[in-house]
């Protein structure tokens, strides 16, 4: 199914559902980005907000940005901000959406959906101000060899949502073609049993200042 009619069905219950990727992903961006500095932050995929609430407690500014209307009117329930902007946009087409520099941008579980990572980094990298950082939250690919991809259920059966999958080292080059520079790298593990696969793979990227 593609990206923007799954998300918009997948809107009314994503809350809900039991889903380990979104639950570790939002514990991961926690842990990774709670020491880092940002006041004026890029949510690249806010989706229902799951961790809008939370950036937006940290940033004097968040712009959240989501290719599904269903899922935005989730988030924007969650959030009545003056600080908080909610923009629905392809990310795939120019950011006409991008205002101003910004010390931090996030992708979360967002770039599995994209075919071309150089793209997209060109428009982060353009976007982060000097010494800015990007966040990127994702499926670890480990995971996706084995077959996992985003998917949830509907009275007309399995729904799986368009997915590619990227290497750890795809998102490292695309990060440095466009001046990013790799500062951190981690990943997530179910209940933390580093015996089994990592379920979350987190990259944090910075633009020289």
């Amino acid at each position: 199914m593609d990206v923007k009619t799954a998300y918009n069905k997948w809107a009314a219950q994503y809350d809900t559902n039991q889903n380990k990727t979104r639950d570790l992903e939002g514990v991961a961006l926690r842990a990774v980005l709670g020491g880092l500095p940002f006041d004026n932050c890029l949510e690249i995929g806010c989706g229902t907000g799951k961790n809008t609430v939370w950036l937006a407690s940290r940033a004097k500014h968040i712009t959240a940005v989501d290719f599904s209307a269903e899922m935005l009117a989730k988030a924007k329930e969650k959030i009545a901000l003056p600080t908080a902007q909610f923009i629905q946009a392809d990310i795939t087409q120019p950011w006409a959406f991008s205002t101003g520099q910004y010390n931090l941008i996030t992708f979360s579980l967002v770039l599995e959906h994209i075919s071309d990572l150089g793209s997209i980094f060109s428009e982060a990298s353009r976007a982060l101000a000097p010494g800015g950082f990007v966040y990127i939250g994702e499926l670890h690919p480990f995971k996706q060899y084995s077959g996992t991809k985003a998917r949830f259920e509907t009275e007309d059966g399995l729904q799986i949502v368009d997915c590619f999958a990227h290497h750890v080292s795809d998102f490292i080059q695309a990060g440095k073609q466009n001046g990013l520079v790799p500062v951190d790298i981690n990943e997530h593990f179910d209940d933390g049993d580093r015996g089994g696969l990592p379920r979350i793979l987190t990259i944090v990227l910075q633009k020289p200042a």
